[in-house]
């Protein structure tokens, strides 16, 4: 299993959502489209040769983005960063993916 996480802006919160999910990831047992979400203030500077979605190039910018966390299983995880990439409307995503260990692999107290 996999967590990840990405940020974007409120925008296109529920259509990259949407396009991660039908990759089959935020599956918990027998629920679906399962997250949590956060939102947030993210900053960026566009640097020369950039093309931003949102700010100019050389000027540090803000913006209210959401944290969206979920979980992912091994099989799924490199379509919902694909569905991700594809879907953000920025030309760099901002995301963390990174494994879980389970109860078993856990040593005993």
């Amino acid at each position: 299993m996999y967590k990840l996480a990405f940020f974007v802006p409120e925008s296109h919160l529920e259509s990259v959502k949407s396009a991660v999910f039908a990759s089959g990831a935020g599956r918990i047992g027998d629920y679906e489209a399962c997250c949590f979400q956060v939102r947030g203030e993210g900053q960026f500077r566009p640097l020369e040769g950039a093309t931003p979605h949102i700010g100019k190039t050389g000027a540090l910018e803000t913006v209210e983005e959401y944290r969206v966390e979920l979980v992912c299983e091994d099989h799924r995880i490199r379509a919902a960063v694909a569905a991700l990439v594809e879907s953000h409307p920025y030309e760099e995503p901002a995301y963390d993916v990174w494994p879980l260990s389970s109860l078993a692999s856990l040593p005993e107290a």
